[in-house]
């Protein structure tokens, strides 16, 4: 009875691993490097076995589009990064969007 009971609680645990690693979420992390005069931004996402292209909007703190970059993702990666200059940016709120097919993912960061 123990062992049937250990491989069940066993079974158990295995099935909700495997659910928890295909319900990541997708994410969006933006860090601003003054020392570096750069902001560095990583979308990241479930792997998924084929290529995806996705878009990266950045917003002014006007919220007028100051550059949009469309990057594929090989197949099997987890990530991509985009990056830009401090120098030359107006101060305030930034917003970044990453566009994968139908989810819409944003992150926020300040230019001082």
């Amino acid at each position: 009875m123990k062992k049937i009971f250990l491989k069940l609680l066993l079974l158990v645990s295995i099935s909700n691993i495997s659910i928890l690693a295909n319900e990541i979420s997708s994410k969006v992390e933006c860090i601003v490097l003054k020392d570096e005069n750069s902001i560095i931004c990583k979308y990241t996402h479930q792997r998924v076995n084929t290529e995806k292209t996705i878009k990266f909007e950045w917003y002014s703190p006007e919220n007028k589009i100051s550059r949009v970059r469309v990057m594929q993702i090989p197949a099997g990666h987890g990530s991509v990064y985009d990056y830009r200059y401090i120098k030359g940016r107006i101060s305030g709120l930034w917003t970044l969007k990453v566009i994968d097919n139908d989810k819409v993912v944003k992150a926020n960061f300040t230019i001082e």
